[in-house]
């Protein structure tokens, strides 16, 4: 067992993301886990560019208003406390609507 002390935060990378945006990591996974997992904040407006997962992502809703989007026109809105997942290597997009 080990305690992970807190990451600094930092502005998530401009190749993945429009807007103002910050990234914590959380955990990476060592082989053979996959696990990577990361508290991403979007100020209102913020998003993700349209991306894919090999192995598909879930998301989880802290606090605001946010949709996730899919190439195929399927929007979801999320709410604080709501969890999403998409499966492998579907394409998609999510974006914070409010405070």
């Amino acid at each position: 067992m080990k305690l992970v002390p807190p990451t600094p935060t930092a502005k998530a990378p401009i190749e993945r993301f429009t807007g103002k945006v910050y990234l914590n990591p959380l955990h990476n996974g060592e082989a053979p886990s996959r696990l990577v997992a990361a508290m991403v904040r979007f100020t209102p407006g913020a998003r993700t560019n349209w991306h894919s997962h090999p192995l598909g992502q879930t998301l989880h809703c802290t606090d605001g208003i946010g949709l996730v989007a899919t190439r195929d026109g399927s929007v979801i809105l999320m709410r604080a406390g709501d969890t999403t997942h998409r499966p492998a290597r579907n394409t998609g997009m999510a974006l914070r609507k409010t405070t």
